[in-house]
C-alpha cells in the first residue's frame, strides 16, 4: 500500500545531479510532491529532502538507485513518524482586509502567523507549519483576498540522534584523510 515518504539525500555539491535524482523517479513514474535542496550541517554537503507516496518497496529501490549515482554520498527515507518535519508559506493579502474588523488579524494569531511586511496596497503574513495547516490558513483568508501565495517544500531532520551526522562526519573525515595522501604523494613525488 502506498504512503508518504521523506527521502533525504546527501551529496557533494554536483551540476546535473538534480536532474539525475529526478530521472529516476520519472522513470518509476513516481510523482514528487515536494522538492528542498539545501546545505547540511557538513560543510562541502548538501541535502535534498524529497516527499513521495509509493509502497515500501518502491521506496526502497529508488533510495538505492539514487545512491549509485556519483555524487550521491547516502540516501535515506522515512516514515512521518520518524521525522520532525515544517513547510513555510507567504501569503500576500490586501491591506485593506485588515480594515474590516479584527477578523484577518485574529485568523493570523489563531493560526500562529505573523505579518511580515505591511504596505499601503498588500500585506505579507508567514506561516510556518505541516501543508495542511498551510492550507487551512489560506482557505481562510482566501474570502479576504490572496493577491499572491507561495509554499516552500518541506524540510525535515530525523529524530534519531546518531544516524546522519555521523555518517557524514565520517565522510568528511575521509575526505580529508584522503586529500592529506595526495598531497603527501605528490610533495613525495615532486621532491624526487
Amino acid at each position: 500500500m502506498k504512503k508518504e515518504y521523506t527521502l533525504s539525500v546527501f551529496s557533494e555539491h554536483k551540476v546535473g545531479l538534480l536532474h539525475r535524482i529526478t530521472v529516476i523517479f520519472s522513470r518509476r513514474k513516481i510523482n514528487i510532491e515536494s522538492l528542498n535542496t539545501s546545505e547540511s550541517e557538513v560543510s562541502g554537503i548538501y541535502r535534498f529532502t524529497i516527499v513521495i507516496h509509493a509502497t515500501e518497496d518502491m521506496v526502497k529501490s529508488v533510495t538505492k538507485q539514487i545512491e549509485k549515482q556519483i555524487g550521491i554520498l547516502k540516501a535515506f527515507y522515512h516514515t512521518l513518524d520518524e521525522i520532525v518535519y515544517q513547510e513555510i508559506a507567504l501569503y500576500k493579502v490586501p491591506t485593506t482586509a485588515f480594515a474590516y474588523g479584527d477578523a484577518v488579524e485574529n485568523l493570523i494569531r489563531k493560526h500562529n502567523a505573523r505579518i511580515l511586511t505591511i504596505e499601503p496596497e498588500y500585506t505579507i503574513v508567514e506561516k510556518t507549519g505541516h501543508k495542511e495547516e498551510t492550507t487551512q490558513l489560506f482557505r481562510e483568508l482566501e474570502p479576504y483576498g490572496i493577491l499572491q501565495f507561495a509554499r516552500s517544500g518541506r524540510i525535515a531532520l530525523t529524530k534519531q540522534i546518531k544516524e546522519i551526522t555521523a555518517y557524514l562526519k565520517e565522510i568528511d573525515k575521509h575526505h580529508e584523510e584522503t586529500a592529506d595522501e595526495v598531497l603527501t604523494y605528490t610533495m613525495t613525488e615532486n621532491s624526487d
